[in-house]
This record gives structure tokens, sequence and C-alpha cells, in this order.
């Protein structure tokens, strides 16, 4: 605990939509206690925001990688941006 603060927005595209893919990532960050929210994007490509301890959110981004069983993560585009710190839990945000 105490590492650096950080945040990450994950586009995950493949077969991420009506797989469990949001509910995968919801749970896999709120047992590790990242905050931030995931959403199904028009697109087809799920989005995720996350901020936390820097190993623990990039241990996140692994699980990510793999999806759920359902899932087939064809690609995860990362863009890093500065923390908020204003958040608290993570969310399935819907349209």
């Amino acid at each position: 605990m105490g590492g650096a603060l950080v945040r990450a927005r994950i586009w995950v595209s493949g077969r991420v939509q009506g797989v469990g893919y949001r509910a995968f990532a919801h749970d896999v960050a709120c047992d590790r206690g990242l905050s931030g929210g995931v959403r199904n994007l028009t697109d087809g490509r799920v989005e995720v925001e996350v901020e936390g301890e820097k190993q623990t959110v990039e241990a996140f981004i692994e699980v990510l990688r793999a999806g759920p069983r359902m899932s087939r993560v064809d690609g995860l585009e990362l863009c890093w941006e500065s923390p908020t710190g204003q958040q608290s839990g993570f969310r399935i945000w819907y349209a």
C-alpha cells in the first residue's frame, strides 16, 4: 500500500459485449480496491476508466487482456492520465 496513484483509460475490442465483460471488470476492480467504471460503447468496444496504485492498475490491465471465459479480446488501447483521487468505488455505467 502507499504506492503511486495512477489513472488509465482503456478501450477493449473484440467479443466484449454481451459476454459479461463489464461485470467481470467490475468484480476484479472491486476485489482489488480500484476506483472508476466500465461502459459499453456504441462501436462494440468496452471502455474502462480505472484509478489506483500503479502496480494494482497494471495487474488489472493484464486481467482485462484475458477477459472472462466467453469473451475474446482482440485489442486493448491504453491511455495514461493524471489521477484525480476523486472517485470512490467502481461502477458499471449504462448509456
